[in-house]
């Protein structure tokens, strides 16, 4: 199958169609239309095999990953979805691949109300890069700065799935069967919390999704705000299906405070907001859980179990990074 056959047959139909797209698949460039009183939030995310999903990955949730670490991070502005462009580098054309990859980007055009308007297609090894793009009206755009000292901590979910979900594939750890199921689901299927990402842009000082894990997510509001934050270990919200699995406390807190991907949003509210937030939130079935507050003390992250100091250097890991050694 040859390049432009392969974009016809799999990329060019399908999926939600948007009116404010212009001219789509088909030309040199796609021509969009942005509204007005609205501006417009990019993203672009590249996805590896090796390195953000294992090698035989079924392909529908290679592509549910791709299209939601990069819808998080539009949440993560405030912004509403409205179109992306796909780069695909695979290593040949099969086409029960692709009809599968296809298959769930369509579907997830139709959930999310997104449009695919273009990329290219290579041979290569196999890596998934999109572009995102959303609209976000006016002086409501969230950012990682603008928190303030007392500003509440919080955030949206459960933490530690995905990394445990990772670990379970990995045959690192062994839980049973229903956990098993729940937990890879959640590696390989995050939530993109756009409803909650919408709300919190009228409300949240601050807001960063949850990818490369809890703490360095942390260190990159207080360094964009100027504060320091006190972190509660024993208030991090952990599902059932994790907590009931892992005995030793420290590697739940382990997963909860470092693993990366599960792209929750985490954000900062002033006291005062709490229960509207949690009002609003709960509205669209959306668990949100208080986990620190933001401090003066500039530059410094000051973490706590049960009210007690806690040394981070036993978890092991302060999250993931690209080009560690690590």
């Amino acid at each position: 199958m040859k390049e432009f056959d392969l974009i016809a047959n799999y990329f060019a139909t399908g999926g939600h169609q948007r009116k404010d797209v212009l001219i789509g698949i088909g030309d040199d460039a796609a021509v969009t239309k942005v509204p007005q009183g609205q501006l417009l939030a990019s993203t672009t995310d590249t996805l590896v095999e090796g390195v953000h999903f294992l090698p035989g990955t079924p392909p529908e949730y290679i592509a549910h990953k791709a299209v939601a670490c990069n819808l998080s991070d539009l949440a993560a502005m405030g912004a509403e979805p409205a179109w992306i462009n796909l780069s695909l580098s695979i290593p040949k054309t099969d086409e029960l691949w692709l009809s599968a990859f296809s298959n769930k980007l369509h579907e997830l055009s139709e959930y999310f109300s997104f449009q695919l308007i273009g990329g290219d297609t290579v041979q290569g090894p196999l890596s998934i890069t999109i572009t995102a793009q959303g609209f976000v009206p006016e002086d409501n755009a969230l950012t990682r700065g603008g928190a303030k000292a007392g500003d509440l901590i919080m955030v949206t979910g459960t933490l530690g799935d995905a990394g445990a979900g990772l670990d379970i594939l990995l045959d690192k750890i062994s839980v049973d069967p229903e956990a098993s199921n729940y937990l890879t689901l959640r590696h390989w299927c995050p939530t993109p919390r756009i409803l909650a990402g919408t709300t919190l842009r009228r409300i949240a000082s601050s807001c960063i999704d949850i990818s490369d894990g809890l703490l360095q997510d942390v260190g990159h509001l207080v360094e964009k705000s100027g504060t320091g934050a006190l972190i509660h270990l024993d208030k991090l919200p952990i599902s059932e299906h994790l907590g009931k699995n892992i005995d030793d406390l420290s590697t739940a807190l382990k997963y909860a405070a470092t693993a990366g991907d599960d792209y929750e949003l985490l954000f900062t509210v002033s006291e005062e907001q709490r229960v509207h937030i949690e009002t609003s939130l709960a509205s669209y079935n959306i668990d949100v859980t208080c986990i620190g507050k933001m401090t003066g003390a500039t530059g410094k992250i000051d973490i706590r179990l049960d009210e007690k100091p806690f040394d981070i250097s036993t978890l092991a890991s302060e999250g993931f990074e690209h080009f560690s050694e690590n």
